[in-house]
């Protein structure tokens, strides 16, 4: 077919479904690499050039030349049309490339939780997992919180109804643990937790914890101070030491917690421990024997430890987050340093 038939037929086709087009910036852009893309009819048209003869190239080539200044021309004043109506496309340049796939990764609190899961499994815990939502004598009655117990006005508790609420701790799954199990009975409970408190740079309504529980036969305070200092050499490095300070948890007696020396300072004293050298990581203690007595579990025949951490505390210590907010934003700047 002539050259000159065959590019007033490419004109008009282009005309009549430019006519047709939807407003639609995918559509647009698929209509211009049809016709003037580097694979489109208007570049095949000009590779047929190679097999017209050498007197009649020139008049050829002045053909195509037009056809596609007079398409480019015809697509340019689409667009305009489209930009004076008011209807912003957002085609941008419509010969670039398309954004490539973005390309997701493991949320930094799931690193985090799978890293602590990883370091208590090879210890011999088992992972179990328990409801959000809970009955008070779950949540605080068999951890030795009764109604009217101080403690309570530590945990300020979302209250579904009466006697039910929104978890405060995950030391729920500990209790449903004893009571569906006998000892020895050694877990962790990772989960979701909530707490009523006011939103800031350092708390927020809702986080996660992994708590601990090991149940046997003659097991001492040694036993926990040598699995969780093993537990914070491998989370923060083998350098790190660790320290244990008086405290006090109603479910557990004696109580501590927990501190390691502070990495980013070498001990030295920074803002991010607060110029003491050292950084606060979880509480534990000796399970209190009300709580045995709670699971029918005798005293007497079974002692154990526990502990508990947040995981956003842990994750903001491994990365030097300074805002426990950033989690929860969404906020893909944030999340892709962690791809």
């Amino acid at each position: 077919m002539h050259i000159a038939v065959r590019a007033e037929e490419i004109r008009e086709q282009f005309l009549q479904e430019l006519e047709g087009l939807p407003h639609d910036a995918h559509q647009i852009k698929l209509l211009k690499d049809k016709y003037l893309g580097r694979k489109g009819l208007v570049a095949d048209l000009f590779s047929t050039l190679k097999d017209v003869p050498v007197k009649d190239k020139p008049n050829a080539g002045k053909i195509l030349n037009e056809l596609r200044q007079s398409l480019s021309i015809k697509f340019e004043s689409y667009i305009k049309t489209l930009d004076s109506n008011g209807e912003n496309m957002n085609h941008g340049d419509l010969t670039l490339p398309e954004d490539p796939y973005l390309i997701g990764g493991i949320h930094p609190l799931t690193h985090t939780l799978n890293e602590i899961n990883s370091i208590f499994i090879k210890l011999g815990f088992s992972t179990v997992y328990g409801p959000e939502v809970d009955t008070d004598f779950f949540n605080f009655e068999a951890l030795n919180i009764p109604k009217h117990h101080p403690a309570r006005d530590m945990q300020d508790t979302f209250y579904v109804k009466d006697g039910v609420v929104l978890r405060t701790h995950t030391s729920n799954t500990q209790i449903h643990t004893m009571l569906k199990n006998d000892p020895p009975i050694k877990i962790i409970a990772p989960g979701r937790v909530f707490r009523n408190e006011d939103i800031s740079v350092r708390s927020y309504c809702l986080f996660h914890q992994v708590e601990g529980l090991y149940i046997d036969k003659n097991v001492s305070f040694a036993d926990l101070k040598g699995v969780l200092s093993h537990f914070a050499r491998e989370m923060f490095g083998q350098n790190v030491k660790t320290r244990f300070r008086p405290s006090y948890f109603p479910f557990t007696e004696p109580s501590a917690e927990m501190d390691m020396s502070c990495f980013f300072c070498d001990q030295k004293g920074c803002n991010i421990c607060k110029y003491e050298g050292w950084l606060e990581i979880l509480g534990c203690g000796m399970v209190d024997p009300e709580v045995f007595k709670s699971v029918d579990y005798n005293p007497e025949n079974w002692s154990g430890y526990a502990f508990g951490m947040g995981i956003e505390r842990i994750a903001m210590l491994k990365y030097g987050v300074k805002d426990i907010r950033l989690f929860y934003e969404g906020d893909t700047r944030f999340l892709g340093q962690f791809v």
